[in-house]
């Protein structure tokens, strides 16, 4: 077998048939574009992507992995053909892709996520974007992405238009290193789909009978049909009682609507319980991942010589070491 080559870049990237010349650069142009990305993450993971490295990570036996690499557990870029697709919501779409090997997982860690590549309509650039997966880590085969249809998003445009046996060529990187039990309670502030990378790392807290870290999250939308993740939340919640928090805030809620009115504010945060100026709040992670509007309100902005404006987060007592945003 030739050895392990990790930028080694797959062809295959679902565009029409082109020429040999014009196929190589943009295969060239991927490669750096996405390369260049892709390192920068890589460089920030500390976890092994030995198959026993990602037993930890995603709370698995080691003696049920196979040894050796798995194959999204380390740096590289890989081929995944879609198996299927499932449409979640007026404009959200469940992916699942097959792993080269069906008796595996994916090898991916807490937090990861998928930097996709792909040259919608004959593109000369590629275009890159990263998704959290969904599915259970453990689950061996397969690996499942939700995509939000953006309108004139040409990534969201071009991955709701695959069809099963397509492939799509992606990257794995890294995010937060979680380690449990590290904080006492994590704070996660959601907007529309940047709920992905929270459940995720919701799903492998909870799942992991080592972790007894308690978790508060607070979820905006823009309607009750935004929410899809809501059976998946409300089943841990009940299956994990005093672990698991969560708080939903709609923009135009349905007339008969559970959910609170409104966006997330500092007294949405308030009345959630998150308080960054007590005692018992002093170990907290907060967690951020949403459009950019809400995490510049909620997080703040720099300035030139310390004039920058303070969010959200920081009025009520967060520091910004206790922040991390997706």
């Amino acid at each position: 077998m030739p050895p392990y080559n990790p930028f080694k870049i797959i062809p295959n990237l679902l565009r029409p048939p082109l020429k040999a010349s014009v196929m190589s650069t943009q295969v060239a142009v991927a490669a750096g574009v996405a390369g260049l990305g892709i390192y920068a993450f890589y460089l920030r993971r500390n976890a092994s992507g030995s198959a026993t490295g990602t037993a930890l990570a995603t709370n698995m036996d080691a003696s049920d992995l196979k040894p050796g690499k798995l194959p999204l557990s380390g740096f590289g870029f890989h081929s995944l053909r879609l198996h299927s697709t499932e449409l979640i919501n007026h404009n959200t779409k469940k992916l699942r892709f097959e792993l080269p090997d069906p008796s595996q997982p994916s090898g991916m860690g807490l937090t990861s996520a998928l930097l996709t590549i792909s040259f919608p309509k004959g593109r000369w650039l590629p275009v890159i974007r990263p998704y959290t997966p969904t599915n259970d880590l453990n689950e061996p085969g397969f690996v499942e992405l939700m995509v939000k249809l953006y309108p004139g998003g040409k990534q969201s445009t071009h991955l709701h238009s695959l069809q099963p046996g397509d492939t799509l060529t992606v990257a794995p990187i890294p995010e937060l290193k979680w380690t449990p039990n590290k904080h006492p309670h994590v704070a996660m502030i959601a907007g529309g789909a940047g709920i992905t990378p929270m459940y995720q790392l919701v799903r492998g807290i909870l799942t992991n009978p080592a972790d007894k870290t308690r978790i508060t999250l607070v979820w905006g939308v823009n309607t009750d049909e935004d929410i899809f993740l809501r059976d998946q939340l409300a089943e841990l919640e009940q299956n994990y009682p005093g672990r698991l928090k969560t708080v939903y805030v709609v923009a135009q809620p349905a007339a008969q609507s559970p959910h609170q009115k409104g966006f997330v504010t500092r007294q949405v945060l308030e009345q959630a319980g998150l308080n960054g100026a007590t005692e018992k709040s002093k170990g907290t992670k907060v967690l951020l991942c949403g459009p950019p509007a809400m995490e510049k309100a909620l997080k703040g902005t720099k300035g030139w010589m310390g004039g920058g404006k303070k969010g959200v987060l920081q009025e009520l007592g967060y520091t910004q070491e206790q922040i991390y945003n997706f």
